[in-house]
């Protein structure tokens, strides 16, 4: 019996975030090598900057209303203003299961035509496509932040792309 194969990364890049203005720049950049279908998961710390990635994210796609945490809501749809596709936004911090129980919020029926944000989303909803795209972003955190107080805003971002849609994407637009 074979095992299951699990899809290679298939490209990567490391970003040097200096402030949140320029994480909302990354999401801006990172919207335009975005197509309907396409899942990212975003995974960091409290406060590390998902949310404000994903507010460039819906400034570069174009959507209708502000991006803001869907922690108590657990998913926001934000429409297209034009052509584009519709921003599903997902906190999954609160779920502790995996993609049963986000079965409610129907993300499979909205993949192939909105691009779907999942923060907290590793471990819960990558069987929702075996193409993705994963954005780890890492701060300095406890004695390291103490230690570098200058630090506090600098994130490191990194990006990449899983499943035959990544493969050959150039993501150096990112950097």
């Amino acid at each position: 019996m074979n095992a299951p194969h699990a899809p290679s990364a298939a490209v990567t890049a490391q970003v040097t975030v200096k402030s949140a203005e320029d994480m909302r720049d990354l999401g801006r950049r990172l919207a335009a090598l975005l197509r309907p279908g396409d899942l990212v998961l975003l995974t960091g710390e409290l406060g590390a900057g998902k949310t404000t990635l994903t507010r460039g994210l819906g400034e570069g796609l174009g959507v209708r209303g502000a991006v803001t945490s869907p922690t108590f809501v657990i998913a926001r749809v934000h429409p297209p203003l034009g052509g584009g596709p519709a921003l599903v936004h997902v906190d999954a911090y609160r779920l502790s299961g995996g993609l049963d129980e986000m079965e409610d919020l129907d993300l499979d029926v909205s993949l192939p035509e909105s691009v779907i944000v999942v923060e907290w989303g590793d471990g819960k909803v990558e069987e929702l496509s075996e193409d993705r795209l994963h954005v780890v972003i890492e701060r300095a955190v406890g004695a390291d932040a103490l230690a570098l107080p200058e630090a506090d805003d600098v994130r490191g971002v990194t990006v990449t792309g899983v499943g035959a849609r990544w493969t050959g994407v150039d993501l150096s637009p990112l950097g």
